[in-house]
């Protein structure tokens, strides 16, 4: 009769490893934890102190010249909220803010729907879809100060200039495009939905390849038709994307300054100026740097208590 020698549990080197103090397991997880965390601080340190000296310390400075009176030459001087109130009381700071707040309405009307209509186009094709892909993006590789002049040549207001002269094939026109009060703030939308479209085409369609196939082959098999599987499955599936696509651009859309710089230069009749104009007019027209930051620091304000207010909406809107 033979018989088979079965290890105990002891000489197992797992269970061996198992039968340590627990004391000094933990020991062993303190010490490995605090050297992983030491090496995230060296790790993180340099990245933290660049973005502390080109970042925190500019807006720390920016903060305190909102109250001061400084050309850069002479000493600052303190002049409290003077400078807010300077900018509160100037009646063409409320034209700004109406001109800029007409844009955003423009740029999210039309850069939010026609971005993601040509991405589920796009994604709908079986062929070439690299071609359209690189159609799309190429407004955005080009120069915007040489994308706005050609524009600019495109928007000639004489019966010779190329949207004139397509508008009259259809017996409409001559317009004035840029030089009409009417007209500039919306041509200028256009512009920026054109310029912008390509990079929010490629993350919409990179957020449809991440939809799960199997969810449009069931569609599918219900009979669902195109639009409606993106109704029903690619837009709730792409909400978070489509959400931060328009806080960004609603961001950027307040802080709109080259496209109304180049095209017109605020007018005709500061029908195109925006609250970054105004601020640069301050600084660099009136060397007014005291209330130039104090506007600064006013549409940064601005600016967060939208994203706040924004973030809170949309995570209600997700959760209800």
């Amino acid at each position: 009769m033979s018989t088979t020698l079965t290890p105990s549990p002891i000489d197992s080197p797992v269970a061996a490893v198992a039968a340590r103090p627990a004391s000094h397991r933990s020991r062993r997880r303190r010490r490995a934890g605090g050297s992983g965390g030491l090496a995230a601080v060296i790790i993180a340190a340099p990245g933290v102190l660049v973005f502390l000296v080109f970042a925190w310390i500019p807006i720390g400075r920016a903060v305190m010249m909102a109250f001061q009176e400084t050309n850069f030459v002479a000493d600052p001087a303190w002049v409290g909220w003077s400078n807010f109130s300077y900018v509160l009381a100037d009646p063409l700071l409320w034209t700004a803010l109406r001109n800029t707040a007409w844009f955003t309405v423009l740029t999210l009307a039309l850069g939010i729907p026609l971005p993601l209509f040509l991405a589920v186009y796009m994604a709908e094709l079986r062929r070439r879809r690299g071609w359209f892909t690189v159609l799309a993006y190429i407004p955005t590789v080009i120069p915007p100060v040489a994308a706005i002049l050609l524009w600019r040549t495109f928007l000639d207001p004489s019966a010779t200039g190329t949207f004139n002269e397509i508008a009259g094939w259809f017996g409409a026109g001559p317009f004035l495009w840029l030089n009409s009060p009417e007209w500039a703030m919306p041509i200028i939308a256009l512009y920026a939905t054109w310029a912008g479209a390509g990079s929010t085409v490629i993350i919409y369609l990179a957020g449809i390849a991440g939809v799960r196939a199997e969810l449009y082959e069931a569609a599918e098999l219900d009979g669902a038709s195109i639009w409606q599987r993106v109704w029903h499955v690619t837009l709730p599936q792409m909400r978070g994307i489509i959400l931060v696509i328009v806080l960004l651009q609603l961001i950027g859309a307040m802080q709109l300054f080259t496209e109304p710089f180049v095209f017109t230069g605020g007018g005709p009749n500061n029908a195109t100026v925006t609250v970054l104009m105004l601020i640069y007019r301050y600084a660099f027209e009136q060397s007014d740097y005291g209330s130039a930051t104090a506007l600064s620091v006013l549409l940064a304000l601005l600016l967060a208590v939208v994203s706040a207010v924004y973030a809170l909406v949309t995570r209600k809107a997700a959760s209800s």
